[in-house]
Parts: structure tokens; C-alpha cells; sequence
């Protein structure tokens, strides 16, 4: 068999991890890429005791890497926007291929990072950068390819869906969870990425790009994270049937049903969604992505999001992909995302105000005769219809009573103008609690 030599740059814990798949199930990687894949060089600033890597040469400079003559494939795997960005671009222009697993990289500075591959006739392979083991991208791009995708939702961050996990399974609040999820390695010192819908919104795009053949826009998701959410919350929601989870969702508007020219939803945000659906299930740091395409109608994609070994399969499979195609025409080997450089603004991107979805609405009102009428009554007032009310008994001592309202489809904009009108009342105190709700299905 041929040989394709890889440089792998970085041996953090993805790194270290694909070391160790690659040693230890060699004879069948080899033979599903039909050549011997060997690590010629490692670019790394210190080595990993996690893996062994015997007589494989290592450079602590990682720029050598992108240099080396001999490298085939280039294996982003030092995280970061900056750095990591020169290190890509310097291998392109190398003429090497590279696998990375930086999605905030791909998210950020993907169209400039392509436009050069594509220049040079090289792939870019990310399967590892959304949803660690899960195989989405190649769903996206192979399985799917016969599909108009109509929208996608997914439970793209572990850590934000650990936190919501415990807090409806144990009762507990945001900040408690979060200091275990870091004490578990879950989350970072500042994890503002994970729990603020950054790490959610750098996957989302990416996804996005391939679902509807678009640029990555990343500056265009609408974005807000899991802290305000309260344990409360988390208890209403099954009361009414629903459990909440932080997803990422891209869709199109439609008209009439027809979604073939509408425009473009990006939005991080938790969400309500039905207990019966699958993807209400996914617990814990597990992530899930849901795909609705018309020709197959909904599937669900569900796997580990993160870890050494799991992040690391998919790096690999990009790696055996890029070892089969090698001898493929230059013009095939970048992902096609559905349009040139000069058609980059063509899609109409909706602004979250524009977006139609059903709401829960949580209020601390006056326990006294007419207030749910008046706030009703604004809601009516606006069109907005409510499916469900939950109205909790005052505790001992208090006047005003949680009010807890579902309301059907609305624009934004328009529940945003009641629940203004509703926050002026003097019968309500504090903020006004607004959570997003999906049937997904």
C-alpha cells in the first residue's frame, strides 16, 4: 500500500487522543483508507503522558509542521482563532490538506480559509468541529445531500445541557451546577463560551453553512445563554409538559408552507420543547442534533460532544476520507457550500425579532381580582392566543403569586410589545421571564 503522512499540531487532550486511535486500530484505518496513514510529525510545545509516541519525531515548533516537505495532511489541533488561523493558511500554501477540530476557527474565518484551499486545489475536513464523535457533517454533506433541509435543532454544547440536566433532575440552581460542572472538567475557569451560547453559536453556523448551501455568517446568530434560567422555570416547564434545553437552531421561514425561498434563522437560545420528543431526552454532557428534510423527514443525530477519544473518530475519519480522495480532481476536494463569492449576500438573514415561535412567559403578579384578565387581555389585544395558564397560590406573607402563561405562534416583535405593555403594569414585579418554545416535529 501508499502511505500518507500526517503532522498532527497540537497533543492536548484531542491530540493525545488521536495518537492513541490511530496506534491502537491501525490495521483497520489503514485498510478502510486503503494506504498506510503514518504520524510523521508532531508540532507540540510539550509532550503528553497520556500517549506514547515513540520514535515519531516532534517539533516545538509547530510552524515546522506546515513546512515539512513530506506532510501529507496537516491535523489542526491547537484550538484558538489566531495562531491557529496562520498555521492552516501556511499549510495551504504548502499545498498540504488539513483536519481540524476548531470550530470556532471554521466559524470565524471559514469563507477566507476555504477561498484559499480552493485556490490551491486542497481540502479542509471538519467533521470534529460540531459535536465531537457525532458524524454530522458527513451526514450534511453525503447523507442528506437529496434533501431541501428545512431546519435543523441540536444540543450542541455538553456542558450547558449537564447544568440544565441537574437542575430539573435534582432541583438544584444555575450557579451550583455550574461550580460542579467545573469541578468535573465540564466547563472552563471563565465559562462564558459554554453557558453564554458562544460555543453553541460557532457550531450552529457551521451546520448552517451546509444545510442551505450559505456562507458562514457567524456575526448574524442570535445569541443568549442558560444563567437567568431559574429552577422554577425548570419546574414549570414539566408542569406544563415540556423540559427545557439550550439549542442551536437554523431554519427557514416559510410562506404557506413553501420554505424554498424564505430566509435565514440563526439563533442560540433555550428553548421549551415537548418531553415526548427524542431529543428532549438527551441528558447529561451527551449531544444531539435533529435534521428535518423533505424527502426524509426528521433524524436524529446522538453521541458524546466532547473527549479525547470521540472528538478524535471523527478527526481520523476525516483523515481516511482525505487519504481515499487524495488522487481526486483539485476542483472537488473543497466542501461545497452552494455559492460563489460574489452571491454571498443573496440569502435574506432574519433578525431574531422577525422569527415566529410560541413563548413561556413567567410573571410575578398582584394576587388580586383582574390581573390575569388585564394581562390577557394585552396579550389579546396584540393576537397573541394562550394555550395554557398556571397560576400558583401566594406563600405565607406575599401578595404577589408566579403567573405562568403559554402562549401559541407569535413574531417577536409582537409578543415583545405586549410583554412591554405587561411589564408597565403596577400589579407586576420584577422582570418578566420569556422563554422560547419548539414543538420540533
Amino acid at each position: 500500500m501508499n502511505s500518507v503522512k500526517i503532522g498532527i499540531c497540537g497533543l492536548g487532550t484531542v491530540g493525545s487522543g488521536a495518537v492513541n486511535v490511530l496506534g491502537r486500530n491501525a490495521d483497520e484505518i489503514n485498510a478502510r483508507a486503503g494506504c498506510e496513514i503514518v504520524i510523521s510529525q508532531i508540532g507540540a510545545r510539550r509532550d503528553n503522558p497520556a500517549c506514547d509516541l515513540g520514535d515519531i519525531s516532534v517539533s516545538r515548533d509547530i510552524f515546522d509542521v506546515a513546512e515539512n516537505p513530506e506532510i501529507d495532511i496537516l491535523v489542526e489541533l491547537i484550538g484558538g482563532t489566531t495562531v491557529a488561523k496562520e498555521l492552516v493558511l501556511k499549510a495551504i500554501a504548502n499545498g498540504k490538506h488539513v483536519v481540524t477540530a476548531n470550530k470556532a476557527l471554521i466559524a470565524e474565518f471559514g469563507n477566507e480559509i476555504f477561498a484559499a484551499a480552493t485556490e490551491k486545489g486542497v481540502t479542509v475536513a471538519y467533521e470534529a468541529a460540531v459535536a465531537g464523535g457525532i458524524p454530522i457533517i458527513k451526514a450534511l454533506r453525503e447523507g442528506l445531500s437529496a434533501n431541501h433541509i428545512e431546519w435543523l435543532a441540536g444540543i450542541i454544547n455538553g456542558t450547558g445541557n449537564f447544568i440544565l440536566t441537574e437542575m430539573r433532575d435534582k432541583g438544584r440552581d444555575f450557579a451550583d451546577v455550574l461550580k460542579e460542572a467545573q469541578e468535573l472538567g465540564y466547563a472552563e475557569a471563565d465559562p462564558t463560551f459554554d453557558v453564554e451560547g458562544i460555543d453553541a453559536a460557532h457550531k450552529l453556523v457551521i451546520l448552517a453553512s451546509l444545510a442551505f448551501g450559505m456562507p458562514l455568517q457567524f456575526d448574524k446568530v442570535f445569541t443568549e445563554g442558560i444563567s437567568k434560567i431559574a429552577p422554577q422555570d425548570v419546574t414549570y416547564a414539566q408542569e406544563l409538559g415540556y423540559r427545557i434545553k439550550h439549542l442551536g437552531i437554523a431554519s427557514r421561514s416559510s410562506e404557506n408552507g413553501d420554505t424554498s425561498n424564505g430566509g435565514i434563522a440563526l439563533r442560540v437560545h433555550p428553548t421549551l420543547i415537548p418531553e415526548k420528543r427524542l431529543i428532549a431526552n438527551v441528558d447529561g454532557v451527551m449531544n444531539a442534533v435533529l435534521v428535518n428534510g423533505d424527502a426524509v423527514g426528521p433524524t436524529l443525530y446522538y453521541g458524546p460532544g466532547a473527549g479525547a477519544e470521540p472528538t478524535a473518530s471523527s478527526v481520523i475519519a476525516d483523515v481516511v476520507d482525505l487519504a481515499r480522495t487524495l488522487t481526486a480532481a483539485p476542483e472537488h476536494r473543497v466542501p461545497h457550500l452552494g455559492f460563489q463569492p460574489d452571491k454571498l449576500n443573496d440569502l435574506d438573514m432574519l433578525p431574531i425579532s422577525e422569527v415566529e415561535t410560541a413563548y413561556y412567559l413567567r410573571l410575578s403578579a398582584l394576587d388580586a381580582p383582574g390581573v390575569l384578565s388585564k394581562v390577557t387581555q394585552i396579550l389579546s389585544d396584540a393576537k397573541i392566543s394562550v394555550e395554557a395558564v398556571i397560576q400558583k397560590e401566594p406563600g405565607a406573607g406575599e401578595d404577589h403569586v408566579p403567573l405562568i402563561i403559554l402562549t401559541d405562534r407569535v413574531i417577536e416583535k409582537s409578543l415583545d410589545s405586549a410583554v412591554t405593555q405587561i411589564q408597565q403594569m403596577d400589579s407586576i414585579e420584577g422582570e418578566i421571564t420569556k422563554i422560547r418554545v419548539e414543538a420540533l416535529g
